[in-house]
């Protein structure tokens, strides 16, 4: 049986995993912004205009969600309680959640594509490579929240392990 190495995050690196969720939901809120700005200046033509499913539902504003883990991750580091490290374990939980859906999403919007009007065309191209990059920063934070999730289910069950084996130091005088 091979015995396990890894333990609990470092403050460090708890800090870096919380930043590092706070830039790519902040990322993902910019570019909701930003598809927002491009799809509400489309012209309607006779093809219509370029509506993805990822844009109807808001796939990258759901980057909110990855700013509240990072916020949590940062705050376990900083006050380890278990009541904390619950909550941060399931944000990250739901961060994945999340961004397996969103990438699902992506997905299926990349393998289509409709006509659109020639005046909307551009728009669409830029929107499509848009929902490219989200792509990749969707299994960046699906990497991020799970490394977390592991090492934060590790933190916890040792966590649990100490305060089950700890004797009172009334008792300790004793034996």
């Amino acid at each position: 049986m091979a015995v396990c190495v890894c333990s609990k995050l470092s403050t460090a690196d708890g800090l870096v995993l919380g930043a590092v969720q706070i830039m790519i939901g902040i990322f993902h809120v910019f570019m909701w912004y930003f598809l927002l700005i491009l799809y509400m200046g489309q012209i309607r033509g006779v093809f219509g205009t370029y509506e993805p499913i990822t844009y109807k539902a808001g796939c990258p504003l759901w980057g909110v969600i990855f700013i509240i883990a990072g916020v949590s991750i940062i705050r376990v580091a900083k006050h380890p309680t278990p009541g904390v490290i619950t909550f941060a374990l399931i944000m990250n939980i739901s961060c994945i959640i999340t961004s397996v859906i969103a990438s699902v999403l992506t997905i299926i919007e990349l393998s289509s594509f409709n006509s659109v009007s020639y005046r909307n065309y551009g728009q669409a191209k830029l929107g499509r490579e848009v929902s490219r990059i989200l792509l990749l920063s969707y299994s960046f934070e699906i990497s991020v929240a799970l490394t977390y999730t592991i090492f934060g289910c590790i933190g916890l069950s040792r966590h649990n392990e100490d305060s089950l084996t700890a004797v009172p130091e009334e008792f300790e005088s004793t034996f």
